[in-house]
């Protein structure tokens, strides 16, 4: 091949901007990836971030409630965590969890727990959970956050915690829950939204759909073990997919501006008010929905309603029986009795016992072994 053949050879080979978008040949749509910053700016993701430290410190501060050692007399896993056929999250105990704030039925039939609704999104069960949970919501939230800004990012979350806590005093037993995941399935809810607005826009949708399933999949699993409020991540999806179509706007491909301000940065500042305001049929039916299901949510809390009456299946979705755990604590009848350094505790319901090697055991304790033997 002679020096001029060389010259006319053409190669077609799709180029890559700095920001991750495919630069189509003229009179194309470009297309984005679903999972990538369109911004240069790494620092966007400070609502994200502080969440997730806010959860951290709330574990660890019911982790020294809990105080296995003491507590428990030895009788931990790994030293600090109750044992597993008592959290199988390798978490605290339930009454350390009701000391922080988890929701129970037997705290929600007055106004005096309603104080638990706002503390219920902060706590997680279990090291299991805390771990699964954050780490979904770093790779969900901070691609939220880099798209449509902290603003945004941070009222999906917010609002989709505390109407998940809302959801789960309809089901909740005689057993504390955590809301905590609420807040993540409120940011997947709104990243379907995002990718259903504006499918022909990603060019990894397919990819994208699957790790949105998969992640969803994950945590609602999760959400069938004990102390998971399975109901209030239902609540949290389908707040975060309203939301989703009210607050998030078309992902633009124009160059960043330069100037940023506290909300938004680089490509989002160059949005327009129209486009962030684009489809107001759709926005005003999702906003008259999400009202109406949060005024709903609201009403019937405060009505102390107990959806387990009327649904005697319901249960299932949130704590699926098993041998190994307990989904509902059902204020059992057991007798004590110490003999020589030892106390044995026996089922009064059904003749089982178990018998623990000491005597000093608080009350508390005692009714969470007796709820244990009679499960």
């Amino acid at each position: 091949m002679d020096f001029w053949t060389m010259q006319e050879a053409q190669i077609d080979i799709k180029d890559f901007d700095k920001n991750g978008v495919v630069e189509e040949p003229a009179g194309e749509k470009q297309r984005i990836p679903f999972f990538g910053s369109m911004s240069k700016n790494k620092e966007t993701t400070w609502v994200i971030s502080l969440f997730v430290f806010v959860h951290l410190v709330a574990f660890f501060c019911t982790m020294i409630v809990n105080n296995c050692w003491s507590k428990s007399h030895g009788d931990c896993t790994l030293m600090f965590f109750q044992p597993l056929s008592e959290n199988p999250l390798l978490g605290p105990s339930s009454s350390a969890l009701d000391r922080m704030g988890a929701l129970r039925r037997t705290y929600l039939d007055n106004i005096h727990g309603v104080w638990r609704l706002f503390t219920s999104p902060l706590l997680h069960a279990g090291v299991f959970h805390l771990v699964v949970s954050l780490s979904s919501s770093i790779f969900i939230g901070i691609n939220l956050e880099q798209k449509y800004g902290p603003l945004r990012t941070g009222i999906i979350y917010i609002l989709s915690a505390l109407a998940g806590s809302l959801m789960a005093t309809l089901f909740v037993r005689n057993i504390p829950e955590v809301s905590s995941s609420a807040a993540l399935f409120g940011l997947i809810g709104a990243s379907v939204s995002g990718l259903i607005r504006d499918w022909k826009s990603y060019a990894d949708k397919f990819l994208a759909v699957f790790a949105l399933i998969l992640v969803f999949s994950i945590n609602f699993a999760l959400g069938m073990l004990p102390f998971v409020d399975n109901f209030s991540n239902i609540a949290g999806f389908s707040t975060g997919i309203l939301l989703g179509y009210i607050l998030f706007f078309s992902p633009q491909l124009r160059k960043p501006a330069l100037h940023k301000g506290l909300f938004d940065y680089g490509v989002k500042k160059s949005v327009a008010l129209k486009d962030k305001l684009d489809r107001p049929v759709l926005r005003t039916v999702c906003l008259f929905l999400f009202i109406v299901m949060v005024a709903g949510l609201v009403v019937a809390a405060l009505s102390s309603i107990d959806v387990n009456k009327y649904c005697s299946w319901c249960h299932y979705i949130d704590c699926v029986p098993s041998k190994k755990w307990i989904c509902d604590m059902k204020n059992p009848a057991c007798k004590t009795t110490e003999i020589k350094g030892q106390t044995a505790l026996r089922c009064l319901r059904s003749d089982n016992f178990k018998i623990l090697p000491f005597t000093d055991i608080s009350a508390t304790r005692l009714k969470e072994l007796c709820s244990m033997i009679c499960s």
